[in-house]
């Protein structure tokens, strides 16, 4: 058999906003779904595969008309790796990744409805998902001595992106200063309310096929090199606790992910120092200091003290969630969020992020989850490197 690479070939953001006035999610993932297919220069006919919102899937294949059509379960950067893997193995030649959101976040004093807890023995205790990530993020403090200061710099280094991306719900909205950042009102210690993400309104959409058919796309073709996934339980159901271990003992849910980022780079056969940019999932300032450490590119521990020094800036050896992110661009459902992530890391490949392009930028590393969830998925996206 002829080995089949897969590569994202066109990628779509819809404008995004806080509130988008006269749209639905059904209208943003139609519009992100066009948009992504012009990107690639194909048509809703080239389409046999699909993965939108759990469990609404099968109603836009039937919405659409793309059926027989292969369809996947998964949301994300892990619906990216389960598309290109049912493209490798065969399974579709084109498969269409899109979600959207509008109209379903409207009680703005409660928790977003995507993390709110569903067993009503959660619910009383307080456990919604910024505490969550506070109880992974100040038991790092205490081991390691982490300061506020350093989730602080995070949050502005990011927040600073959005402020200059003209896609970004946050443009022109800063700069910030990590002393804005505590200055504003306490959320669930140690995060103050601009150390976490915003809620907003859009849609986004990829396209991935084989590399026969990338080589006749309209936009350049970005390869998936490598990916991974790791899972401690189901999220935003039982408390996260930073050393719940499985079984096998070998890692700890507060380095979720450490196991599935090895996996990735094995598969993808490069190294930490190949990677450009870290498109880093941003629920919170620490997950980034937590992914950092995690995914190898920090000693346990070293994380505050490399972000306090500013390696992180777009113009640093590591730049972090360069559009902005859910602290800034987009925070609009439990899918776009998370696949936004890979769409910019697309985009720094292609050399088409704007202001904020990471110069030669070749290798990204982009990721969702973190360990407040009790899930991490990494996916490794580059230029052709054969």
């Amino acid at each position: 058999m002829t080995k089949r690479r897969a590569a994202i070939v066109g990628v779509h953001n819809t404008k995004q906003a806080r509130r988008l006035e006269n749209r639905t999610s059904r209208t943003l993932v139609a519009e992100a779904a066009l948009g992504a297919l012009d990107d690639a220069g194909l048509t809703l006919s080239d389409v046999d595969g699909v993965i939108s919102e759990p469990d609404a899937t099968t109603a836009l294949v039937y919405d659409l008309r793309l059926g027989p059509a292969w369809i996947g379960g998964r949301f994300g950067v892990s619906a990216v790796a389960e598309a290109a893997a049912a493209v490798e193995m065969g399974e579709a030649d084109v498969v269409l990744i899109v979600a959207g959101a509008a109209g379903i976040y409207t009680e703005h004093d409660s928790t977003a409805p995507w993390t709110r807890p569903e067993n009503e023995y959660v619910a009383p205790f307080g456990l919604f998902t910024a505490a969550e990530f506070a109880l992974i993020a100040r038991r790092h403090m205490i081991e390691y001595g982490t300061t506020p200061e350093q989730l602080a710099a995070v949050a502005a280094t990011i927040r600073n992106n959005g402020h200059r991306n003209p896609e970004a719900v946050y443009y022109g909205r800063g700069p910030f200063e990590p002393e804005d950042i505590l200055a504003s009102r306490m959320v669930a210690d140690p995060f103050h309310l601009l150390d976490c993400s915003m809620t907003s309104e859009g849609g986004c959409a990829l396209v991935v096929t084989t590399d026969d058919r990338a080589a006749d796309s309209a936009g350049r073709p970005v390869y998936v090199l490598g990916s991974g996934s790791d899972h401690f339980g189901p999220s935003y159901q039982f408390a996260p606790a930073w050393d719940l271990t499985g079984r096998r003992g070998d890692e700890v849910n507060g380095r979720v992910g450490a196991r599935a980022c090895r996996r990735a780079f094995r598969r993808a056969g490069i190294s930490r120092s190949d990677v450009d940019v870290l498109e880093l999932y941003d629920p919170f300032s620490f997950e980034i200091i937590r992914q950092l450490e995690a995914f190898g590119f920090c000693e346990p521990g070293e994380g505050g003290p490399f972000v306090e020094d500013g390696h992180i800036s777009i113009t640093s050896s590591h730049p972090v969630t360069t559009d902005g992110g859910t602290m800034s661009f987009s925070h609009a459902g439990a899918s776009p969020q998370m696949l936004q992530r890979v769409i910019r890391g697309v985009q720094q490949v292609r050399g088409q992020a704007g202001p904020l392009q990471v110069p030669g930028a070749r290798i990204a590393l982009c990721s969702g989850g973190g360990a407040g969830a009790l899930f991490t998925s990494v996916i490794l996206l580059g230029a052709d490197l054969s």
